[in-house]
């Protein structure tokens, strides 16, 4: 075997290693992440005596997240991925059990103050991807990220099935049942950070800057790669994930409420969501594989054009219809995740001295689109209707696929 053969097979084992241990944190942090979102309305519902703060905590958990994102970012950059994704972990254990210990005392302070640490758990989760594409060679990458991200399912379907059961455990203990899947979380957390900790290794970041400054690395620049020979800017990797995470958000969050203000029940708004939330992450290992055959840019078009499908049917499908609002928001969940995997593959081919921090500035925008699309839907909804939030998300989505467009263009065409 030559070196180069030797080199490229050493690369591909510590990838497949790589792998192995984000998918294994992945599990264990969805876990964590899901049982905690589930209840932490209710939670301040409960202990609050009343609803008008109960929305609070999704607020403060999306603010902690967004700022976990930067600082897992810039650690990862400085440190590498394994020092940052433990560090986020270990900050949303220490959140979560900060929630514990508000139920237990009955501090709405501290409550509100643990939900923004709790969301650095979201942060790190999501900043994992990142990771499962440092070593991957370009035309590998949109698998290499869908893995990481259908292992967060695994765990996000566990995690909400241990809700009454961990309620349960902790009872005896004298903690409010609300709070046992924010124990659960904790030790999730706790869990996946560890993980990392001990078996991260070589770090992917590290490795991938390692080979590049002995000029080893076997890839050839990403610009003369087939496979990615539609990678486009930085600007253009945000302006997809961006763009998605508003839509998707905006719409999910008022669909629920629209079904039940037309005489549907909760359980049917509950399995909608659970449709929804599937399409979301399942199909990952079809848009992976997309991605690396087609190139990011195609994806994000498709991306686009998806959600525009499901945006203008949630628009038209009559209220009482729950087949066709269930087809809707499949492909909404479907349209984000062509949206965030060939978004993230973007940004993978960013430059090594730099990539983690720039991705972790992403989704801080990402978090905060988030933020703003959950906040304006209640709003347009109570002035205008669902079927008009269903039209604005349609024409946003509308507007993305031109600038993909042109985007691909460029680069085949630079002088265009």
């Amino acid at each position: 075997m030559t070196a180069d053969g030797s080199r490229a097979a050493h690369r591909a084992t510590d990838q497949r290693r790589v792998l192995r241990v984000l998918v294994a944190a992945q599990v264990l942090s969805g876990a964590g992440l899901a049982a905690g979102i589930t209840v932490g309305a209710l939670l301040a519902q409960q202990m609050l005596g009343g609803t008008a703060l109960a929305g609070l905590p999704s607020a403060l958990f999306t603010i902690g997240s967004a700022a976990a994102a930067a600082g897992v970012g810039r650690l990862s950059d400085a440190r590498g991925r394994r020092r940052g994704l433990t560090v986020g972990y270990a900050v949303g254990a220490l959140g979560a059990l900060g929630v514990v210990a508000a139920a237990v005392t009955g501090s709405a302070v501290l409550l509100f103050a643990s939900f923004v640490v709790y969301g650095a758990g979201t942060a790190t989760n999501l900043q994992a991807r990142y990771a499962g594409a440092d070593l991957a060679v370009p035309a590998q990458r949109g698998r290499a990220v869908s893995r990481v991200l259908l292992a967060t399912t695994l765990g996000g379907v566990l995690g909400p099935n241990l809700t009454a059961a961990t309620g349960a455990l902790v009872a005896p203990w004298g903690i409010p049942p609300l709070a046992g899947p924010f124990l659960l979380a904790a030790l999730a957390y706790a869990a996946a950070a560890a993980v990392l900790a001990v078996l991260l290794k070589p770090d992917p970041l590290l490795l991938a800057r390692e080979l590049s400054t002995a000029e080893a690395v076997l890839v050839p620049d990403p610009a003369a790669s087939p496979a990615v020979a539609s990678t486009g800017s930085v600007a253009v990797g945000a302006l997809v994930m961006i763009v998605t995470q508003l839509v998707m958000v905006a719409i999910m969050t008022m669909t629920p409420v629209h079904l039940i203000d037309h005489g549907h029940g909760v359980a049917v708004a509950g399995v909608v969501i659970a449709v929804h939330v599937a399409a979301m992450y399942l199909p990952s290992p079809i848009s992976g594989w997309l991605v690396d055959r087609l190139g990011p840019l195609p994806v994000a078009a498709l991306s686009g054009a998806t959600l525009l499908a499901a945006a203008v049917l949630a628009a038209t499908a009559p209220a009482g219809s729950v087949p066709l609002l269930t087809v809707a928001l499949a492909l909404l969940g479907l349209g984000w995740n062509f949206g965030l995997i060939s978004g993230t593959a973007i940004l993978a081919a960013v430059p090594l001295s730099v990539r983690a921090r720039t991705q972790g500035a992403v989704d801080v925008t990402i978090a905060l689109s988030g933020a703003v699309a959950g906040l304006a839907s209640g709003l347009v909804v109570a002035a205008a209707g669902y079927p008009a939030l269903s039209l604005v998300g349609a024409v946003i989505a509308l507007a993305m696929v031109p600038v993909v467009a042109v985007a691909q263009l460029r680069r085949a065409s630079p002088t265009v």
